[in-house]
């Protein structure tokens, strides 16, 4: 895919991080790709309850500026898995500043363990509080 060059509303850096990732629900997809979905229903399966018609839309978004790539997995009907492209990979470092700073000042949120690989809050996490 092609490097976007569009900006949305300004040319301030903050905007535009804002206009592409800045809803209710992209950084979400972002995190679950980050922690190892792939494929469509494993979105769904996140205490957030994601619409699917929410999500399709934020996948075509983040595909569309190069933050993710699809590839078929199955022909009929076709079905995608999808990467974080390195452009994508690249928000790591801003997803844990986030979980930190939560982490912190919100000390009832979800804090992942330290000596295990992250993972995905669940519903069961969430039956846990």
């Amino acid at each position: 895919m092609a490097k976007s060059t569009h900006v949305e509303r300004s040319i301030c850096p903050i905007a535009v991080t804002l206009d592409i990732l800045g809803d209710k629900w992209t950084l979400l997809v972002v995190r679950d790709l980050l922690l190892g979905a792939t494929r469509y229903n494993d979105f769904l399966d996140t205490p957030e309850n994601i619409r699917t018609n929410i999500l399709a839309d934020r996948l075509k978004r983040l595909e569309e500026h190069g933050l993710i790539a699809k590839t078929a997995y199955q022909a009929r009907p076709v079905r995608y898995e999808y990467r974080l492209t390195q452009k994508g990979l690249a928000l790591r470092p801003m997803i844990r500043q986030i979980v930190k700073w939560a982490n912190e000042f919100y000390p009832q949120t979800y804090t992942p363990p330290k000596k295990e690989r992250a993972k995905r809050p669940t519903n069961k996490d969430v039956a846990r509080r």
